[in-house]
């Protein structure tokens, strides 16, 4: 027996070997898996979207500033939101309202001065608010000095800062542009006889990511406002910072598809992980990457914790429904999120929102603004966004229920892509008047009007002219006459803000399965976490609709609900128009 024993003592310190190894693999595996899926607090965050130029003028002159935004701060905490993101503040000449900067380390005139920018950090750090700062290094302005060097002479060291095509190679090949007034991205510069690349605004040449001096330059511009204490960054327009520039023929018709195109160059990953090394490991922040790809499976790359990027996915199927949801359908609006959904089930993150500041108001695009159900259709999109997975971005006066200003004349808007492409229809003669209608529902401007504090002149934004008309329905859309309505949009949006704060379990990290996909008026899901579930139902449509709950569904309390009552007949449910009604599943 003893020799027999003797003989197997190799095999069982082998196998308890095995076993203990696989013990300690599954102990990291489990560690990693935690650590991806950890509570982090931007996941958790709903971040309120300030537009500066449109917020609080503290001067009277008509636009809106530092020191505005900073007499505004107890209304921001009074919301319930946990961070701000600020649109551009930088130097700039202002062709596209701060997205063309001149100066990264210097504050817009405009809005004020550096002092005024760290009294403001300081402001909303006291109040338990963080600040993401928009940064902007596609592109600089042509007034930047990078840019006046690097057009000087060709030989000039910042020659290489950009994208340039000189004349004797004959035509560059066809890139098309946002925002320029031919639609074409390459603009001739006669002081070096080349043509630089802009894929927005002729004022907004294209930074060139492939030369390491200009991406040290901006982990530099990175570190400074980091060390500032800012609280993360939002990264405008970088899915288009690599560039193939072999500058191959593109197909006919491929603006649009641009994404496709112009979206995840060659080094795009390579370099946002030199980045990640560089600055964002290095800080205590989170970084939201605007435009992800075409693709959820591209999107989850950019934010993946394994591949060490980028934190939220802000990708734009989820607004890219046309000049309305009711055009578009809601059955593949939903789908859309549902992919998504699917695709991020087990790590990465995304962001949930319906409008910004390239946006129309959401209420126009995706709700009614019909006196009947602005209100009720405010509610229960403010219900979509705020019950969703992911990180919540809600934009300043959505809360509100503010509405499209619907200019009649293009001489009331300011907006340079709406400009360009007016000129540009006018001189190939044009429909004119079909273009301004489209920019009712469409424009940016209709989200950039100034905010309406109350019922005083120019709904108290300003005290001079606005840069921006205020819209004429600020009488009854403001702060003073919604606060004290308990009933108003903006009460609900603090209690859907508290009811998600109150429920992060079901709300931020909860299990999202959608009911009923064929339904073409109701967006019905569940959430579900370790120990409660939950059915949100939203009606929308402008008619009674109904929505019959699956077999095994037993309805429990009310968590909230924007019109009451609920109707319901058996397992049978009918809606109001724009009815939205979150409730306990038993």
């Amino acid at each position: 027996m003893f020799n027999k024993i003797k003989q197997l003592l190799p095999f069982f310190c082998y196998s308890f070997l095995l076993s203990f190894l696989f013990c300690i693999n599954a102990c990291n595996t489990k560690k990693e898996n935690t650590k991806a899926i950890k509570n982090d607090w931007w996941k958790e965050a709903v971040v309120y979207q300030i537009y500066p130029r449109s917020f609080k003028d503290s001067d009277g002159d008509g636009v809106g500033d530092l020191k505005g935004i900073i007499s505004k701060l107890d209304y921001v905490k009074s919301l319930g939101v946990d961070a701000v993101w600020l649109n551009p503040i930088y130097a700039s000449p202002n062709d596209d309202n701060g997205y063309d900067i001149s100066n990264y380390r210097e504050i817009m005139k405009d809005f004020g001065t550096m002092k005024d920018f760290d009294l403001l950090l300081k402001e909303m750090h006291s109040r338990g608010i963080k600040l993401i700062m928009d940064l902007v290094v596609n592109h600089s302005s042509d007034e930047h000095e990078w840019f006046k060097q690097a057009r000087s002479s060709r030989t000039n060291p910042y020659r290489n800062y950009y994208h340039w095509w000189p004349v004797e190679k004959g035509k560059p090949p066809y890139r098309w542009s946002f925002f320029d007034v031919n639609s074409d991205a390459w603009k001739f510069d006669s002081l070096t006889n080349s043509y630089y690349l802009h894929y927005f605004s002729r004022k907004q040449p294209d930074l060139n990511w492939e030369n390491p001096k200009l991406r040290n330059e901006v982990y530099d511009i990175m570190k400074y406002w980091a060390d500032k204490g800012i609280d993360g960054f939002r990264m405008d327009a970088f899915q288009f910072a690599s560039k193939d520039t072999t500058w191959p023929e593109l197909p006919k018709g491929y603006e649009k598809n641009v994404i496709k195109y112009y979206g995840l160059g060659p080094h795009l990953h390579e370099y946002i992980k030199e980045m990640n090394k560089e600055v964002l490991s290095k800080y205590d922040i989170m970084t939201v990457a605007e435009g992800a790809g075409s693709s959820p499976n591209e999107a989850l790359d950019f934010v993946d914790p394994q591949r060490k990027e980028l934190n939220i996915a802000y990708h734009f199927e989820g607004v890219d429904v046309g000049k309305n949801i009711s055009e578009f359908g809601l059955e593949k609006y939903k789908a859309i999120y549902s992919r998504y959904d699917s695709v991020f089930a087990e790590k990465g993150w995304l962001s949930i929102f319906l409008a910004n500041h390239d946006q129309p108001r959401m209420v126009n695009k995706f709700g009614n603004d019909a006196p009947e159900f602005r209100e009720a259709s405010s509610k229960m999109l403010t219900t979509f966004i705020l019950s969703m997975r992911g990180t919540a971005f809600y934009y300043n006066g959505d809360e509100l229920g503010m509405t499209n200003i619907k200019f009649n004349s293009i001489t009331d808007y300011n907006d340079v892509a709406t400009k360009n492409k007016y000129l540009e229809i006018q001189n190939k003669g044009g429909d004119t008047t079909a273009y301004i209608e489209l920019q009712k529902l469409t424009s940016r401007d209709n989200g950039r009007t100034p905010f309406q504090w109350d019922t005083a002149a120019n709904a108290g934004f300003t005290t001079g002219t606005p840069w921006l008309k205020v819209n004429s329905n600020y009488k009854y859309i403001n702060v003073v006459t919604e606060i004290d309505d308990k009933n108003s949009p903006l009460n609900y949006f603090k209690q859907m803000i508290q009811l998600r704060k109150n429920n992060k379990e079901l709300f931020v990290y909860g299990k999202y399965e959608l009911i009923d996909k064929a339904n073409p008026n109701v967006f019905a899901y569940s959430r579900t976490s370790a120990k409660e579930k939950i059915l949100v139902l939203l009606n929308f449509n402008k008619e009674i609709s109904r929505i019959v709950l699956p077999k095994g569904y037993s309805l429990g309390d009310e968590l909230i609900n924007n019109l009451q009552p609920l109707k319901l007949q058996g397992s049978d449910i009918s809606l109001q128009p724009f009815q939205a009604c979150i409730i306990k599943l038993k």
